[in-house]
């Protein structure tokens, strides 16, 4: 239930994720419209914006090898993207579609070129912080409402990591898709059950 010791984490609703973009998630823009319509219940909002420098290590193209391939790094494996969400360009940007002006807070992640970042709370080394856990527990919040691009992986390494710090976590399901990298959807679906994660779709809440 939405109180006062709720917030809405929003992931990484950018171009370069929906339906034309660089990393495109199938019908990615259409989750803008179930979380601007489930905003105003929330006391708070975080958005999340994936934000790479140009020579980031986690670019194929950087690299010289396939895109979705998968490369061991100093922190384990590391799948190889598609150039995108570089920082400053239009595909960073957020989705036109969604409404960013009532965010109590932007996260920027994947800043550091050495290293890639999917979770709204840790890069992928699983030591550096973005410092969002701090806040939400200085804001007393105690249960995070989880939306955005991609189920597969920074929605689901968020949620984990949130279920980590603390929080009760609760997964808004049409305010998410996917991509489904080599059975990751099924994969991560049945991780963040086993952890504790919450499902519901808008209309519960």
């Amino acid at each position: 239930m939405i109180d006062d010791t709720s917030a809405l984490l929003i992931i990484d609703v950018q171009k370069d994720f929906c339906p034309g973009g660089a990393l495109a998630v199938e019908e990615g823009h259409a989750v803008a419209a179930v979380i601007n319509g489930i905003q105003d219940r929330f006391p708070l909002r975080v958005l999340t914006q994936d934000w790479h420098p140009a020579d980031h290590m986690s670019f194929a193209d950087n690299q010289g090898v396939e895109p979705f391939s998968v490369t061991e790094v100093h922190y384990g494996d590391q799948v190889m993207w598609p150039r995108h969400c570089v920082q400053g360009s239009e595909g960073a940007a957020f989705h036109e579609d969604l409404d960013t002006d009532r965010a109590d807070l932007v996260i920027r992640k994947g800043m550091r070129p050495e290293i890639d970042s999917y979770s709204a709370f840790f890069e992928n080394d699983r030591t550096t912080r973005t410092g969002l856990s701090g806040y939400l527990k200085d804001r007393a919040v105690e249960t995070v409402y989880v939306t955005g691009l991609a189920t597969d992986f920074c929605v689901y390494y968020s949620a984990i990591d949130a279920i980590k710090e603390g929080f009760s976590v609760v997964l808004v399901t049409d305010a998410c898709r996917h991509i489904d990298l080599d059975g990751s959807l099924a994969a991560a679906m049945a991780d963040m059950k086993e952890k504790g994660v919450k499902f519901v779709t808008s209309d519960e809440l």
